[in-house]
């Protein structure tokens, strides 16, 4: 009974973003696009600032940082420690909601709380929080974000968030050397902003998706740590191994999390660089390149990305 009450809650929660949305488009009709979506970026950085400010953790990343990972991987976690329904995925407070035991957790990518705010420059917003920084590879990162704009965004993201339109003829390394929402510029730029300003956050914690891939379990342990969950060895063990590439690849196919919405599911069933869960390799950037194009990555990255990360 709790859960279908949980399903109906979220459910109204999307339709009425939906529908604010469609409603601030159909208010500002005959406007100028960039008025339009200045104005969508606003009000989406409102729905992000009112989850920011109840939240009890925040986990902020890059898109295509591996948060569907980190998400699942919790997800089961706190499915087996609190007996919660299967498939369920954690949407900030829908877990805290069917048990009070587990924390409101706010996963986002940090895209609009700055065009609500007006603050471009600090983030001021997450200073007394307990935030999470999952970071990883601008040059895997930017890679991945190449396939996701062509065979997954969907067409309301594109202009938003500064992609270049659908159907351009851009190759794969002018995308990721150049100047769009998706390119390895663009996940410097996020990064270096958190490095200047994890100092400030009341309690930061860096997780590197390589470290993740490396080390999953002994990461895992610190991230409960950080985020002060107890977790027995069982409940862990269960999470790394639910949550393996080869399971989450399995899930996606069989559409396992198809109440949770397009988030694990591919969009050509055929396409394999339609999945969400696409290949998920540490440096798997260099397999789209010659050398010579490696090396101006590379020398790119190196000139541009905070050394805190230490991505060399």
């Amino acid at each position: 009974m709790k859960m279908a009450l949980q399903t109906l809650r979220q459910g109204a929660q999307t339709l009425r973003k939906k529908l604010s949305r469609r409603w601030l488009h159909f208010k500002m009709r005959g406007r100028p696009e960039a008025e339009i979506l200045a104005e969508e970026r606003k009000l989406r950085g409102v729905e992000q600032y009112d989850k920011l400010r109840n939240a009890d953790i925040v986990v902020v990343s890059f898109g295509k940082s591996g948060r569907t990972w980190l998400r699942v991987m919790i997800s089961h976690l706190f499915r087996v420690k609190h007996g919660l329904p299967d498939n369920a995925i954690l949407s900030f407070d829908n877990f805290h909601n069917l048990a009070p035991g587990v924390p409101k957790i706010f996963f986002t990518h940090d895209n609009y709380i700055k065009d609500f705010t007006g603050d471009f420059e600090t983030k001021q917003p997450f200073y007394d929080k307990r935030v999470v920084l999952l970071a990883r590879d601008p040059r895997d990162v930017a890679v991945s974000q190449f396939f996701q704009w062509k065979f997954r965004i969907k067409p309301s993201k594109v202009a938003i968030n500064n992609y270049p339109p659908r159907g351009s003829e851009i190759s794969l390394f002018d995308f990721v050397t150049g100047d769009n929402g998706g390119s390895m510029h663009a996940v410097a730029d996020y990064l270096n902003l958190w490095a200047r300003e994890s100092g400030k956050v009341r309690d930061f914690h860096l997780l590197r998706y390589e470290d993740l891939r490396a080390h999953t379990r002994d990461k895992l342990v610190e991230l409960l740590a950080f985020m002060q969950v107890e977790a027995s060895d069982a409940e862990i063990d269960a999470a790394v191994e639910y949550s393996s590439y080869e399971n989450m690849k399995k899930m996606e196919s069989q559409s396992t999390f198809r109440l949770a919405g397009g988030r694990m599911m591919p969009r050509d069933k055929d396409n394999p660089d339609s999945y969400k869960v696409r290949r998920a390799k540490v440096g798997g950037y260099r397999d789209y390149f010659t050398d010579e194009e490696v090396e101006r990555i590379d020398r790119q990255l190196a000139e541009t990305l905070d050394p805190l990360y230490d991505y060399r």
